[in-house]
């Protein structure tokens, strides 16, 4: 149990210092001069390859998480962690929707009408529901394969993790600006 703490206090300390590191690296971005349309073109294209970077790093980090918490037997981890992949396979293409969807959170933040903010919410929520039906649909992959407990045990985890991810992210983005 102290092991599963750890690795659990590990990831989120990792977690906080890579998205703290992230919002410095947009704010510096943000806080030069935008002169030049190539300017924001190369801080778009080096804001998306340290998202895929941060990317990489989250999914290691949760595979690992999950390996320590799931605690399988070898005949256990040849049925999770092929299923495991494909979730998060899934998982990633779904996060592509919702990074496009903070995208365009960022364009529209200082022109944001009642339309843009009511699309982006449905965009939100949309995500959120297809997670919710991705998770589930995984639960019961698992639970064919390893049974109800480690099925419970693997969204548990996941579950929780996700929402560090969320609270995280949630925590870097301002709030659409009163009378906008």
């Amino acid at each position: 149990m102290r092991k599963r703490i750890t690795v659990c206090l590990l990831f989120l300390m990792f977690l906080a210092f890579r998205l703290v590191a992230f919002r410095q690296t947009v704010h510096a971005q943000n806080t030069e001069g935008q002169t030049a349309p190539s300017t924001n073109s190369a801080q778009e294209k080096n804001i998306d390859e340290y998202i895929e970077l941060l990317r990489s790093d989250v999914r290691q980090q949760k595979a690992q998480i999950m390996g320590a918490v799931m605690e399988l037997d070898i005949d256990q981890s040849a049925k999770f962690w092929p299923i495991y992949s494909e979730y998060d396979a899934e998982l990633a293409k779904l996060n592509n929707l919702r990074l496009a969807n903070i995208k365009e959170y960022a364009v529209n933040y200082d022109q944001m009408t009642d339309a843009k903010a009511d699309e982006l919410i449905q965009n939100a929520l949309q995500y959120r529901k297809q997670r919710s039906e991705l998770l589930a649909n995984y639960y019961g992959r698992v639970k064919d394969a390893l049974g109800a407990v480690q099925a419970a045990r693997f969204l548990q985890v996941e579950d929780q993790l996700l929402e560090i991810i969320d609270l995280q992210i949630a925590s870097q983005l301002p709030v659409v600006k009163q009378g906008a």
